[in-house]
């Protein structure tokens, strides 16, 4: 089955002609109503008129997350902050959060492309879907939830954590479909087994996990303990959430919705379109929203695509599973990570040192642990050990209030952590994806 028969089957050169016709007009209309955009496309020397085709998208200017936190909360907005409907906000650095908003026909949007991205997973209307993943400022939850309703599923809300209860509606009200993080959809497998239950024996059908980066081996390994099929959604906050591109039951790549987010790889040193197949930055063009739409926005995420027919009579283009960030960020239990936040929280704390390394572990079938070394002055090793503790407590609360996951603090002396002479490593990435 296919949700949007007509524009998922489309023939390419008509879908290069709905492309078309729907950036010239999102050029005007950023043009129009944005302040922001009308002085970067005035700023660069191109003029609406320019645009007269998707061949002419390479004109445009790209789109950053700065420019987002720059501008933050509401000054990329395209239309009056009043109607926005709803607003979403995405974890940041040590500067201002994402701010994203959503007009009434967003919502519709937002609505549709999950639709699709649930029926290209294998759902059905009236199938039973449990949503793991968080409902509030995270887009996860809602986009799952808006898509559901969309489509004809029955929802439930469970939201993340409270993993016993999440098992014990397994058991009860037998849904078809689980959403959540790929890392927690393990972390149940285990404390079902503790529970005494046989994972194989459970009722999802499906599995539809993303928000955080995995592997095929995880992939299969997820589908033998619950047998079940797992597949793998993309989205970003910035772009509308989860429901920007699904992976079908072929499993070949991630179909794209490529008539309302214009995709390109670029490469991310000379901003260049790569060949087809060869490995780039995804950067992708909002083509229909209204109260946010992005002209070329940078993912940073590393992916190749293919235009390539699928088995399942899709014709939209598929990108592989994300490869990489060209920047330094993480994503740990779905929550995207910089290191300059924990810089930013040690530069205010007396006695450390800026000299710190992030160890991110998962055990087999656990979730995401974080422990952060920091070097502190030598004296503080001659302090009382409650006093130690003290400052670990305090690095430990003031960190976790940035990130918003819980983490692990070790004090180590000064000199403790390895130099570079380059780039400084800060990360240290165990987990085996």
């Amino acid at each position: 089955m296919i949700w949007n028969e007509e524009i998922e089957t489309m023939p390419l050169e008509n879908l290069k002609n709905l492309q078309s016709e729907r950036l010239v007009n999102l050029v005007h209309y950023v043009y129009e109503h944005s302040p922001f955009y009308r002085q970067k496309l005035d700023e660069t020397g191109v003029s609406p008129s320019d645009i007269r085709g998707i061949e002419d998208i390479t004109k445009l200017p790209f789109t950053t997350k700065l420019d987002l936190r720059d501008h933050y909360p509401f000054g990329l907005f395209s239309l009056p902050r009043r109607e926005a409907v709803e607003i979403h906000v995405s974890s940041g650095t040590t500067g201002n959060p994402t701010v994203v908003g959503y007009t009434r026909d967003d919502l519709k949007l937002w609505s549709e492309v999950m639709a699709r991205s649930l029926c290209c997973a294998g759902a059905k209307p009236g199938d039973l879907l449990q949503n793991a993943f968080g409902y509030g400022l995270f887009t996860g939850g809602l986009g799952f939830h808006y898509g559901a309703l969309a489509m004809g599923l029955t929802v439930i809300p469970c939201s993340a954590g409270q993993t016993k209860r999440q098992l014990k509606i397994m058991q009860d009200f037998k849904p078809d479909i689980l959403s959540c993080t790929p890392s927690y959809c393990l972390y149940m497998a285990d404390e079902a087994k503790e529970m005494g239950l046989d994972t194989r024996q459970g009722s999802w059908r499906i599995g539809i996990f993303g928000a955080e980066p995995w592997s095929t081996s995880m992939q299969k390994e997820i589908e033998e303990i619950w047998n079940m099929t797992a597949t793998d959604i993309y989205g970003m906050s910035e772009i509308i959430g989860p429901g920007v591109a699904q992976e079908c039951t072929y499993k070949q790549g991630l179909h794209l919705f490529s008539d309302v987010f214009y995709p390109e790889v670029i490469d991310p040193d000379s901003d260049k379109p790569v060949p087809e197949g060869q490995d780039g930055e995804l950067v992708i063009t909002t083509l229909t929203k209204q109260a946010i739409p992005l002209l070329r926005y940078r993912t940073r995420d590393v992916v190749n695509m293919t235009t390539q027919p699928c088995p399942c009579g899709r014709t939209s283009p598929r990108t592989s599973k994300i490869k990489g960030r060209t920047d330094d960020m993480i994503v740990v239990r779905g929550v995207n990570v910089f290191p300059s936040q924990i810089e930013g929280v040690l530069l205010g704390i007396e006695g450390t040192h800026p000299h710190y390394q992030l160890v991110i572990d998962r055990q087999a079938h656990k979730l995401d642990e974080v422990e952060i070394l920091v070097e502190v002055d030598e004296k503080i090793f001659s302090d009382e050990m409650k006093q130690m503790r003290m400052l670990e407590q305090k690095i430990k609360k003031e960190i976790e209030g940035v990130l918003s996951i819980g983490v692990t603090v070790k004090l180590v002396e000064p000199k403790t952590i390895q130099r570079s002479e380059g780039k400084a490593s800060r990360v240290v990435d165990k987990r085996v994806l």
